[in-house]
């Protein structure tokens, strides 16, 4: 087989020490049976996933190149349903093809995609898999939630966390709702004199609440098109439900992040001259922020995280 240049990392980690630690292991043929490989951004993850797969499988042994996310012998496992979790039949499944001997590579890789939404009876078989790992076979978890799997398991798996690399939300409508959210900050800061003022505080505070939901829409739907396209066509609808319902909860995720980026951004200028009424507005602001984002992981609709984070800043910025 030809080799070309391998996968290139995501480019905001390249270089970073844990690919420094992986590429180097990769090359001495010395990278452990089992990663974990952990950080705020899945998509990240993934990437992260599929360089390693490029380097492990496309190599001068093997008799054919694939993409990484097409090889015959990179297996994976994903949430299915609109639960998403990972089932003990789905897990014995993954277990069953790695125990096959490779068909192109001289090894196999499986990807285990957000591993913590793995039940317990799924952990428990996979940590036996992990105690006795077949033959020539590399197994990658990822998660954004490290500490929801069962200790057993991150106890048998090298560790690797990778900073934040995705790039600005750039879907239609997002730049102009921080835009008008930093405005309705500077509203209220400037001070709610009458019931009209009050008034019109609120009512764009729902329509903030209304246009997040729509852009967090379009986004999803326009992420899944371009993802939908490199996925593999055996994917089952489950499963295809569970990765859209996991692209509109990651790109939910960096979109709170933005709007606490933003409102920092705002306070900057005040803080810089020791103003503590915005020093302690900001806290209890983004203390609220990461509250709703919390809600959000036991099911709490966006809509209403959003809302709830809004009413209290209505009272935390407003100066009379």
């Amino acid at each position: 087989m030809v080799v070309t240049s391998p996968e290139p990392w995501p480019e905001a980690l390249a270089g970073t020490p844990a690919i420094a630690v992986i590429d180097q292991a990769i090359g001495r043929r010395r990278l452990s049976h089992s990663l974990l490989l952990t950080g705020s951004d899945h998509g990240s993850l993934e990437a992260v996933a599929c360089g390693i797969v490029d380097r492990l499988l496309n190599v001068p042994e093997s008799s054919a190149r694939f993409p990484a996310s097409q090889h015959p012998d990179c297996f994976s496992l994903r949430p299915a349903g609109k639960m998403r979790q990972i089932s003990a039949d789905a897990t014995r499944n993954l277990i069953s093809k790695v125990q096959v001997s490779a068909t192109v590579a001289p090894r196999k890789v499986a990807i285990l995609y957000e591993a913590d939404r793995m039940n317990l009876a799924a952990s428990n078989i996979f940590l036996k898999t992990l105690e006795e790992p077949p033959a020539n076979t590399t197994l990658l978890l990822l998660t954004t939630r490290p500490y929801a799997l069962l200790p057993t398991i991150r106890s048998r798996v090298l560790h690797f966390r990778f900073p934040f690399a995705a790039a600005p939300v750039a879907a239609d409508g997002w730049s102009a709702w921080l835009t008008d959210y930093r405005a309705w900050l500077e509203r209220l800061v400037g001070g709610v004199a009458d019931k009209r003022a009050a008034a019109d505080s609120v009512f764009s505070l729902y329509g903030l609440v209304a246009r997040f939901g729509a852009v967090l829409d379009f986004a999803t739907g326009e992420e899944w098109k371009r993802q939908k396209a490199a996925l593999s066509p055996e994917l089952s609808e489950d499963e295809q439900v569970a990765i859209e319902t996991g692209i509109a909860n990651g790109l939910r995720s960096r979109l709170f992040a933005e709007v606490a980026a933003a409102t920092r951004t705002f306070a900057w200028p005040s803080l810089r001259t020791g103003d503590e009424v915005t020093r302690r507005a900001l806290v209890a602001s983004i203390d609220r922020l990461e509250h709703a984002v919390g809600l959000l992981r036991v099911n709490l609709n966006e809509s209403a995280a959003l809302e709830h984070f809004l009413l209290a800043s209505l009272r935390l910025w407003t100066r009379r």
